[in-house]
């Protein structure tokens, strides 16, 4: 490795703030020991429940690997792989909600305009824009250029489909790395730790609750949407999860108090999602989003959560800190 190459990457490393180091030492320890555990498992009762939980923990090496690479290389970075993530959820959304040739030019035009622009305007800082563009803009377009194919079969059900499909892929994730947008006094240059913070809650949230269902699930909550969803794992995942947010109250500009706070509303929000988006994929009798992720399913099944919580948690935090 030649000095250009280290220097390079140590201009990297240091531009990160030291905050994001110990989080990311405290991720890869957790890491580590279920991986241990893990392992340990897979020796003494080998079966599909181990082998899955295997290839989850698996995939978030891989995840966690992707990510934070993407938050050394910066802002562009960040936005490229948010928008690669909305691409590959919004295709993982058509795929499962069949569609008519007269929908083609609409699907492109969400696909190769939608997605670019929408990200486009978060990277430039136009932020009035970028929250009206999809919803406004894109929401009397899209069906008149589909009524231009003329094809009126199910018109109305297939463009909500497709209009739907493109807000919670697309509008809705990208609040999250739209976070970075935001101006918070006394918080300069820690919006990369706002990013990872909402994503630690909103994921943890998933993972404590699956955890808690398990272990201790009794009383189902909504047993014909999602049969693994209990009240016991949403009280103690949750719960779980924003005692961790409210315990990251240093990387965030929250008091720990307003750390919980904001932990508990990432949680609902992002349990919200999870129901709603089961309740579709148990509408279209399927198990999955997708196969794309060992263990976890699709890229839609990973970012159902962050679709109702980034958009809330981002205009909660704007209007009370920014």
């Amino acid at each position: 490795m030649n000095d250009s190459m280290m220097r390079g990457i140590q201009v990297l490393l240091q531009r990160a703030p030291v905050e994001f180091w110990q989080v990311m030492g405290g991720i890869l320890v957790l890491l580590v020991v279920a991986s241990a555990i893990a392992a340990v498992l897979k020796r003494r009762r080998p079966g599909a429940t181990v082998d899955n939980l295997v290839a989850r923990i698996n995939a978030w090496w891989v995840m966690v690997a992707v990510l934070g690479a993407c938050f050394l290389l910066g802002k562009v970075a960040t936005l490229v792989l948010f928008a690669i993530a909305s691409f590959l959820a919004l295709r993982e959304f058509v795929t499962l909600t069949p569609t008519r040739r007269g929908d083609h030019l609409v699907l492109v035009l969400c696909f190769y305009v939608g997605i670019p622009l929408q990200y486009f305007l978060i990277g430039i800082d136009w932020y009035g824009l970028f929250v009206m563009c999809i919803p406004v803009y894109g929401f009397l377009l899209l069906p008149a250029v589909s009524a231009l194919a003329g094809d009126t079969e199910d018109f109305l059900a297939r463009n909500t489909k497709i209009q739907w499909g493109l807000m919670l892929t697309v509008y809705c994730i990208s609040y999250a790395p739209a976070l970075l947008l935001l101006d918070i006094p006394g918080y300069e240059n820690g919006n990369l730790l706002l990013l990872l913070y909402l994503l630690l809650v909103v994921q943890l949230s998933d993972v404590l609750q699956y955890v808690f269902g398990k272990l201790f699930g009794r009383h189902r909550l909504a047993p014909e949407v999602s049969p693994s969803k209990t009240v016991e794992g949403l009280v103690g995942g949750g719960l779980s999860a924003a005692g961790v947010g409210a315990a990251l109250w240093w990387i965030t500009p929250f008091t720990p108090l307003q750390s919980g706070l904001m932990s508990l509303l990432i949680v609902a929000c992002g349990f919200l999602g999870g129901l709603a988006l089961s309740a579709v994929k148990r509408s279209l009798g399927a198990k999955d989003w997708g196969r794309m992720i060992e263990g976890h399913g699709g890229m839609l099944d990973r970012l159902d959560s962050v679709s109702f919580a980034a958009p809330i948690f981002f205009h909660v935090v704007r209007y009370v800190f920014a």
